[in-house]
């Protein structure tokens, strides 16, 4: 498994154990996050959806900076973090580390205060390796592996 899938495994297994536990847990990709976000404002179905999230004692935040941001996208997703800053636990999934975020967000500002609120009081666990994938799968240009 990948870093990425195995950090994934553990971010599931922490929410299970929550619910477990009596906590209010929500899982949510990254995409699907930003699309919430982005129509909170014009439909039932995300406004109901971040309601929950923001309710969440734990928020498990799937494939994080995976893609790059636009400006309003970065500004949504400020406001979401600072909103969950002191009332809930964050687990987010990424491959990217947080030197490369200021680049998929397009802002240092936006990106310091994130990284602010992210970082602090937080447990960083960071996995490296080759991925499963990648190193078993067989090449589209003949019969050999493919290698990291």
């Amino acid at each position: 498994m990948s870093p990425t899938n195995i950090l994934l495994t553990l971010a599931i297994g922490i929410g299970i154990e929550a619910i477990y536990e009596g906590y209010k847990v929500t899982f949510i990709p990254m995409g699907e996050l930003i699309h919430a976000l982005k129509t909170e404002e014009i439909t039932r179905k995300s406004q109901i959806r971040l309601k929950r999230l923001r309710e969440s004692n734990l928020v498990i935040i799937d494939d994080l900076m995976f893609m790059a941001m636009d400006q309003r996208e970065a500004n949504l997703f400020f406001h979401l973090i600072n909103d969950l800053y002191n009332q809930s636990s964050i687990i987010l999934t990424s491959n990217k580390g947080p030197s490369e975020w200021g680049e998929l967000l397009g802002d240092p500002a936006i990106t310091t205060a994130i990284l602010d609120r992210i970082i602090h009081r937080s447990e960083v666990i960071h996995l490296s390796g080759d991925s499963y994938r990648m190193k078993n799968r067989i090449s589209i240009f003949g019969d050999q592996t493919v290698q990291n």
